[in-house]
């Protein structure tokens, strides 16, 4: 359905209220993630854990990441984005909540199912900015870009000082959390009114379905995805512990760590934006992937004096790379119903590719006793990633197909303005 052109305050409180909401979603993207890893060597001594329990704990999120996003589309089309979105923030706070509350017993399966309910938020955040907002969908992804890079500071910068002065409390360290995930299900509320009505139902053949996977372009985007979520976890995963072994204090290494989500911040709303701005965007592929490797090398190679340097330099290109992999689940698709299956494919088997970095880096330390091989293999593929991103950066697009509605639907209320 067209958009309203019309409509005035009203018009501008609806968009109020959508930014204000997607804001609140994407704060919470990381919270539950970049809270551990400052976090890790304290946890192994309070909870028992060995390094390669810190090791799957820190590859528990993308691994989650990667096999829930492969029924977000599926959600998507039974019951529509808003609906889903709302009970994700809420299994969020649920999860961090559990996880807070008995974390002997509860860290693992906590993590696991806040990090369920983002892999969800992940997929369908973008799909329905392309449906609510299509003229503005590079904004608004910047938007939660943003939010996402501002969660994922405060949650690095603040573990270990509030785990220390709460006196080695490790229930409030980690169920602090829980609270913006509560607000932010309540900011979504007022979004149910705009879900889409389902296009036919379960039973019947879906028209607007189409075999994704059969599409190079699918495969790049999602092999861009997976590269930078692969580079971006293992460095958030273990930079703190690179950098505690090196002599940094923790409160230090928390600090780097936080300096890598300010650089994050930097680019997550340009670039998106930018991107929206040109058909093609392999001219923000290229610095981004060499700033990337250089923070990476800096970070393990060059003198402590300048790892704020090189940390911010890899938090900048890493938040150019993640805006771009999100647009590119948007930009390469013709139509929302597309998008959202290229963003539940892109993510299923990108992260489930990620998931090989944390676990792989740490398992490689404890096999090597060092870093220089982990660090080394980041860098190589930082080069593979380099070139699939130069082929998803095109300006291609994948086939247009339209859904049929079937018989006795109501037409949906997809766009700003709409009413029903």
């Amino acid at each position: 359905m067209a958009e309203r052109s019309s409509g005035g305050p009203r018009r501008k409180y609806q968009i109020t209220l959508l930014v204000m909401a997607v804001a609140a979603a994407g704060f919470n993207l990381r919270t539950a993630i970049t809270s551990l890893p400052p976090l890790f060597p304290d946890l192994g001594i309070r909870l028992h854990l060995s390094s390669a329990a810190l090791s799957l704990l820190a590859a528990t999120p993308v691994i989650c990441f990667g096999v829930v996003s492969a029924f977000a589309a599926w959600l998507n089309r039974r019951f529509g984005e808003e609906p889903i979105l709302l009970v994700a923030l809420g299994v969020l706070t649920a999860g961090l909540l559990l996880r807070g509350a008995a974390p002997a017993v509860l860290l693992f399966p906590g993590t696991a199912l806040a990090a369920s309910a983002i892999a969800i938020l992940n997929v369908l955040l973008s799909s329905m900015v392309k449906r609510r907002w299509p003229e503005r969908a590079g904004l608004l992804i910047g938007v939660y870009l943003t939010m996402l890079s501002l969660g994922a500071i405060l949650s690095s910068l603040i573990s270990v000082p509030l785990y220390r002065s709460s006196g080695g409390s490790v229930r409030l360290a980690l169920g602090l959390w829980a609270a913006p995930a509560a607000l932010a299900m309540l900011l979504w509320l007022p979004q149910l009114r705009y879900r889409a009505a389902v296009a036919a139902p379960l039973s019947q053949p879906a028209a607007g379905r189409i075999k994704i996977y059969r599409y190079a372009l699918t495969w790049q985007v999602t092999a861009f995805m997976g590269l930078q979520s692969l580079l971006y976890y293992a460095a958030l995963s273990w930079l703190p512990t690179i950098f505690q072994d090196r002599g940094t204090p923790a409160v230090t290494a928390g600090n780097l760590l936080a300096l890598m989500g300010v650089g994050n911040l930097a680019t997550s709303l340009i670039v998106p934006v930018l991107a929206h701005r040109s058909p093609g965007q392999r001219a923000l592929v290229v610095p981004s992937l060499i700033g990337t490797a250089a923070g990476l090398a800096g970070a393990l190679w060059a003198p402590l004096g300048q790892a704020p340097l090189w940390v911010l330099v890899l938090g900048i290109s890493q938040g150019s790379s993640l805006g771009l992999a999100i647009f590119f689940m948007m930009a390469r698709a013709p139509n929302p119903g597309v998008a959202a299956s290229l963003s539940a494919f892109s993510q299923s088997v990108g992260y489930l590719m990620a998931s090989a970095g944390p676990l792989g880096v740490g398992l490689l330390h404890t096999a090597t006793g060092s870093w220089d091989i982990p660090v080394g293999l980041l860098l190589v593929l930082c080069v593979v990633e380099l070139a699939v991103g130069v082929l998803a950066g095109r300006p291609l697009v994948l086939p247009a197909v339209t859904p049929e509605p079937a018989p006795g639907d109501l037409a949906p209320r997809d766009r700003l303005g709409d009413r029903g």
